[in-house]
């Protein structure tokens, strides 16, 4: 039997964007974010076509993918999902607050319906709320979440309540780690979940981009708890993506969902070490990557328990 893990899902959401565009207003404190192109409609094309193969790519894996269409004008980062709901075992979801204004339209009751429909689903805390009080926590973007050891990584940002960190952590049974993270220049790190990746036996962070050596070491000494191999990234790999992947169960056992770029931005010794764990799923998604995010921001990772068939 493949092996299985409680950190890798095998249910993904993905949403295809019909009008993709990078969000203006996400710009200013997203640094991984470049120009899209003079041709908005050829962007836009070439947007959808590369979340349809990366969806296919991943059902052919084994990993059930639940795909939605988003054909509005008004949700420029859509594409991106694991940011504003995010599942947990024992039955568990939650909806979080975003820091731009054109994000919160990106909620959607279907895909919660959908949810509650096909897994069983105990219990969804809204915080979304709390974005008239200017708190925000966009979701597995600002926190790396280590579903075995029971922590929640986070750096801090705009984007990262740390009062509303705690609240979630008390709510859903998680151990806080919170850092300072800065890009190459010095920059604030937008989210935590470019820098950081969690699998079952690995971990892949950039350590050089938290500036505080004391709580580097301690951040270091924290993943290491669970026996994993750490995989450290460069200022320049993590621009390149490469912290931006995620670990899902695939048909014939653990596979880590990352883009083209990250994979070629990787050192052979990283490679061997990760496939000493995972088997490597590349995904071409160039056009998605100017919206400043990549592969792990594309999928909401399932971590529920499906409801039988006949119920489903």
């Amino acid at each position: 039997m493949p092996r299985s893990s409680v950190q890798a899902p095998s249910s993904v959401v993905m949403i295809r964007p019909h009008h993709f565009t990078p969000n203006t207003l996400t710009a200013r404190d997203n640094h991984f974010q470049t120009d899209g192109g003079a041709d908005a409609a050829s962007v836009a094309r070439t947007a959808l076509d590369e979340v349809t193969r990366a969806a296919e790519s991943l059902r052919n894996a084994g990993v059930r993918v639940h795909l939605f269409e988003d054909e509005g004008t008004a949700t420029p980062d859509s594409v991106f999902p694991n940011n504003w709901f995010s599942t947990h075992s024992g039955g568990h979801a939650a909806i979080y607050p975003m820091y731009a204004p054109n994000r919160c339209a990106e909620r959607r009751q279907d895909m919660l319906e959908m949810l509650k429909h096909t897994y069983r689903v105990q219990d969804i805390i809204d915080y979304s709320g709390l974005e008239q009080d200017e708190l925000f926590l966009e979701g597995t973007g600002a926190m790396v979440i280590d579903h075995l050891e029971r922590v929640a990584y986070a750096a801090r940002s705009k984007r990262t309540s740390e009062i509303l960190l705690e609240r979630f952590c008390t709510h859903f049974n998680y151990e806080p780690v919170v850092f300072d993270a800065v890009d190459a220049h010095g920059q604030s790190i937008y989210h935590t979940n470019v820098l950081m990746c969690i699998g079952t036996d690995f971990a892949m962070v950039g350590l050089s981009a938290l500036p505080d050596t004391v709580r580097r070491r301690d951040v270091a000494q924290r993943l290491r708890w669970g026996e994993r191999d750490i995989v450290d990234l460069t200022h320049a790999q993590i621009s390149n993506f490469a912290g931006n992947a995620i670990e899902l169960q695939g048909r014939n056992g653990l596979i880590l969902a990352l883009s083209s770029r990250a994979l070629r931005s990787l050192e052979p010794a990283q490679i061997k070490t990760l496939v000493r764990h995972v088997s490597l799923l590349p995904l071409d998604i160039p056009t998605i990557e100017h919206a400043g995010g990549s592969v792990r921001c594309m999928i909401a990772g399932l971590h529920l328990s499906a409801r039988s068939p006949q119920n489903a």
